[in-house]
């Protein structure tokens, strides 16, 4: 049992500890702040761009029947408009080949000028709402009742997350404003929101902010180098491409995506390693500071070991089509891997992942320095 004297003295450590997290936390708030306020887009292009033309609507319906395939290659298909008219619509058959079904909501450009051709309908996409929103309401039900108020609480940091981009960051890019310093602001303002929310306010989530923004200069850093190295410049997609327009760096915008991209897992494994130190220092409070590293690390080892696949196994998953794609092609593995939409997603992966491993002991040792306080 703890005597007075005892107690006295932990909460005086346990201030003085919280003091010097604020000494380094709270400027890295404060300039995450005046980031955000200074680089905030007064004027935006985003949403300036017409998605069709004047003379051309988009219409809803839902498929009535998918008829034989003709010759030529064409296939009747009808729909019935949500107004109660059934009518032709085209549709590309890479589309009818893979997943239209009789009964399927789909939206279609309207074409005035086209009622003559008998065509005026052309498929434009599926309408995904209803499926989306039933996907989302799932998710957020299982967070709930298998992880409760703090899976609510992770989250609500998500959706403010995501918030961010949105709100800020999109529209700061498209405006032309320094894509470093944008997605610097913006990750610092996800960064708090997501740990905060989701851990509450703490010398254990305090810890996890440091270690993360930590692993994120790590990995801003590696990425400004090994774009330029690579000769990366985030020009190759079209999605890139249709950017051109405005006053945007591709490259400097690529660095942008590889610090992203390791934003999610820096959070999961900087508290991860905050909690088992701090679980080690709960069950052996004579632990010194080497000792709770040391522990520490073999679960950061497992980790580090875990995460490496994960986030390349995410990237094959997503971009399983461009691989198949250039794999038909003649030439050598090495050569194809060199290609630059895949030696960008290698180098994005690369750069994320060694972030991610040096986070992990940066965050182990200084929850071990703070824990054993």
């Amino acid at each position: 049992m703890h005597s007075h004297e005892d107690i006295t003295l932990e909460s005086g450590t346990a201030r003085r500890v919280a003091i010097w997290q604020a000494i380094l936390v709270v400027p890295l708030a404060l300039a995450t702040l005046i980031g955000l306020v200074l680089l905030w887009p007064a004027d935006s292009p985003a949403g300036s761009v017409p998605l069709v033309a004047d003379s051309v609507t988009i219409e809803t319906g839902t498929v009535t029947e998918i008829g034989d395939t003709d010759e030529s290659g064409a296939t009747d298909i009808r729909m019935m408009l949500d107004q109660g008219t059934e009518v032709p619509v085209h549709i590309p058959p890479e589309i009818i080949d893979n997943g239209l079904d009789v009964g399927d909501s789909i939206e279609v450009l309207f074409t005035p000028a086209a009622v003559g051709t008998g065509t005026p309908y052309i498929f434009w996409d599926f309408e995904r709402d209803v499926p989306l929103w039933l996907l989302i309401g799932l998710y957020i039900l299982v967070v709930t009742v298998v992880a409760r108020g703090k899976g609510l609480a992770a989250v609500a940091g998500l959706g403010l997350s995501l918030a961010v981009v949105v709100v800020f960051m999109l529209p700061a890019l498209l405006a032309g404003q320094n894509p470093l310093l944008v997605v610097l602001a913006g990750a610092g303002a996800m960064m708090f929101s997501s740990i905060y929310l989701a851990h509450g306010i703490s010398i254990r989530t305090t810890t996890a902010i440091l270690g993360t923004a930590g692993g994120l200069i790590v990995t801003g850093i590696l990425a400004i180098i090994a774009t330029d190295f690579a000769n990366l410049t985030g020009t190759l997609t079209s999605s890139a491409l249709s950017l051109t327009a405005y006053d945007i760096q591709l490259d400097q915008l690529l660095v942008c995506g590889m610090i992203l991209a390791g934003l999610g897992a820096l959070n999961d494994v900087t508290i991860t390693q905050v909690s088992t130190v701090w679980e080690l220092r709960s069950a052996n409070p004579n632990a010194s500071v080497m000792q709770l590293y040391k522990q520490g690390m073999v679960v950061g080892r497992d980790h580090i070991a875990s995460t490496i696949y994960t986030l390349a196994f995410a990237y094959v998953g997503t971009a399983l089509p461009l691989l198949m794609a250039a794999a038909v092609l003649d030439r050598s593995f090495l050569a194809t891997l060199s290609t630059g939409e895949i030696a960008e997603e290698i180098v994005r992966t690369l750069v994320a992942s060694i972030g991610l491993v040096l986070a992990i002991p940066l965050t182990t040792g200084i929850a071990a320095r703070l824990a054993r306080a």
